[in-house]
């Protein structure tokens, strides 16, 4: 059997050319279902105090209000995540403290895939304007558009409730 798996891993890892590019999506979730994830997520303030987050819809956490975050590819720093996800998510690049205000694991016992993660939290602020074109201007926002909010918004995604306090009362960088 060993040396089936072992012919079985070489053939996965030809058919990844560049991990550090990110994997494909069905190695991705193979891989979560054996190893907790590292991630980043930006708590992005305003010098008012208000937080940016961003809309989310999908099968893993539904809809609601979330940090934006994302995954630590394979040797990748940590701060080349954070601006990427930045990028990505509000179209800017940010400004962030050198250490997380917060590490927190997250795990769902229910779901085999993309269910252990080890997240830090940065806190964050804007170094340009958010991407317009990704403002919510409806009362229903879509997925990846982002607001302001005062406050921790009662549909915040249920795994990042554990974020609310830091929504709420964490000052501005």
């Amino acid at each position: 059997m060993h040396a089936e798996l072992s012919s079985l891993l070489n053939q996965a890892r030809a058919a990844i050319p560049d991990p550090e590019a990110g994997l494909p999506l069905e190695a991705f979730y193979f891989v979560s279902s054996l190893a907790p994830m590292i991630n980043v997520d930006l708590l992005v303030k305003d010098p008012a105090g208000r937080t940016l987050l961003t809309w989310r819809s999908d099968r893993f956490y539904g809809p609601g209000w979330h940090i934006p975050g994302g995954i630590i590819r394979f040797k990748e720093k940590i701060a080349e995540r954070i601006q990427k996800v930045a990028e990505s998510e509000l179209g800017c690049r940010v400004q962030f403290g050198n250490e997380p205000i917060k590490v927190q694991e997250i795990m769902n016992q229910k779901r085999d895939v993309r269910g252990h993660f080890i997240s830090m939290l940065f806190l964050c602020q804007l170094d340009g304007e958010p991407d317009p074109s990704r403002k919510v201007i409806s009362e229903m926002p879509q997925n990846g558009q982002w607001a302001w909010h005062d406050a921790a918004p009662s549909n915040l995604i249920r795994q990042h409730e554990f974020f609310r306090g830091f929504i709420d009362a964490t000052p501005p960088l």
